[in-house]
C-alpha cells in the first residue's frame, strides 16, 4: 500500500473531525466530488455550501449529485455561482465561528473542454481563506489542495504556504503533506482552529 493522495489525506483529515449535522463548506466546487463527500459527511441533518464562478463546474457537480443513489441520507447542498472570495457575505450569519470543514481544491476545472486558462487567483484564494478561518468552528479543518505545476500555479501555492505558515500557533495547527522529490506535485495544506 502507497500513501494516500493529497484528495483522500484530505478527506481522511475531514473523516476524523466532522460530525452528522456540522455545516461545511466547498471553496471550489468544481466537479463536485468533494461536494458528495463533504455532503455524505454531514449526513441529512448537516448543510453544505458550494462556490465556483463556472456556470460548467455548477452543473457538473448537480449532475454528480443527482447520481446518488443514497441522495436522502446526504446533507442540504446549496451550490453559487460566486466566487469563494465571497464567502463571509453568502453564507448564513448563524454560520459564524460554527462551521465544522472548509475544502479548497485551488487550480482550475478539471473537466474534458473546460477552460484551462480559467485558474484560482492568489488575491480571491488569501481573502477566501481568511473568510473560512472566521467560520470555523473550535477543531474545525480547512484542507487547501494546491497545484504548483500548471501557470500560475505555483505563485499561488507559495501566497498560500506563506500564509499558513504565519498562522499563529495560539489559533490553529497548520500540517503540510507532500511529496518532497517533485516541485511542481500537488500538496495539501490542513489548517485546525484551536
Amino acid at each position: 500500500m502507497g500513501f494516500l493522495s493529497v484528495l483522500s489525506c484530505a478527506h481522511q483529515w475531514i473523516t476524523a473531525r466532522v460530525q452528522p449535522g456540522d455545516l461545511a463548506i466547498d471553496a471550489t466546487v468544481g466537479t463536485g466530488a468533494d461536494t458528495l463527500f463533504l455532503a455524505q459527511q454531514v449526513g441529512r441533518r448537516g448543510q453544505v455550501i458550494g462556490f465556483d464562478i463556472q456556470s460548467e463546474a455548477l452543473t457538473l457537480a448537480q449532475a454528480r449529485l443527482r447520481k446518488q443513489e443514497d441522495g436522502a441520507k446526504l446533507g442540504s447542498i446549496s451550490l453559487l455561482q460566486l466566487s469563494h472570495d465571497r464567502m463571509v457575505e453568502a453564507v448564513p450569519e448563524d454560520w459564524q465561528g460554527a462551521v465544522g470543514a472548509v475544502m479548497f481544491n485551488l487550480g482550475y476545472l478539471p473537466a474534458e473542454g473546460a477552460d484551462a486558462s480559467i485558474i484560482t487567483a492568489t488575491d480571491s484564494t488569501l481573502t477566501a481563506l481568511e473568510a473560512a478561518r472566521a467560520l470555523l468552528r473550535p477543531k474545525g479543518i480547512i484542507t487547501v489542495v494546491l497545484y504548483p505545476g500548471h501557470e500560475g500555479g505555483s505563485q499561488e501555492a507559495e501566497a498560500v504556504t506563506k500564509w499558513a505558515s504565519a498562522l499563529p500557533v495560539t489559533e490553529a495547527q497548520v500540517m503540510l503533506y507532500r511529496q518532497l522529490q517533485r516541485d511542481t506535485s500537488p500538496f495539501l495544506i490542513g489548517i485546525e482552529k484551536k
